[in-house]
């Protein structure tokens, strides 16, 4: 498991909730464009940013399972765009998506910069990892719906004269 505590800063060690952080990467990676783009825009003051790595594009290989729990095969590539940067606090964020815009994985690896510094998580929260959590779930209860409108129920009926 990995320390995210700051090492640099002991007495400001705050352990991280890894569970916690992995969820605002996912919902970070599932914004839109536009949403991250948004809430930068609306953010102040903004932190100084200082790249670390990137952004950079390249391909991951996507593994799949036969029957969804059997043997591993691969499925193919898909491209993938990440970027690390550090905050002026020390904070070090980063940012994977698939595709290749890289200005929105920069900006969810400010984002993630800045949902570790306690004085900033909560507006990190409030401001984008909230609204965009509950347009992933407005957008998830549509597509159920629509599938559930096409779903079709089979039975046999049985003749009684067997």
């Amino acid at each position: 498991m990995i320390d995210h505590t700051d090492t640099a800063n002991p007495q400001n060690a705050v352990p991280q909730q890894p569970e916690a952080r992995k969820h605002t990467m996912d919902i970070l990676a599932s914004a839109t464009a536009n949403e991250l783009s948004s809430a930068w825009e609306n953010w102040e003051p903004k932190p100084n940013v200082d790249p670390v790595r990137g952004p950079e594009t390249g391909l991951v290989m996507v593994r799949g399972n036969i029957g969804g729990g059997g043997a591993p095969f691969n499925l193919g590539e898909a491209t993938v765009t990440r970027a690390t940067v550090k905050l002026s606090n020390g904070k070090i964020g980063h940012g994977y998506a698939l595709g290749t815009d890289r200005t929105k994985v920069q900006q969810a690896a400010i984002f993630d910069a800045l949902w570790q510094d306690e004085n900033t998580r909560m507006d990190v929260e409030e401001r984008l990892v909230q609204p965009v959590a509950e347009r992933i779930r407005t957008d998830d209860a549509r597509k159920q719906d629509e599938v559930a409108a096409t779903k079709v129920d089979f039975f046999t009926m049985v003749r009684g004269e067997d």
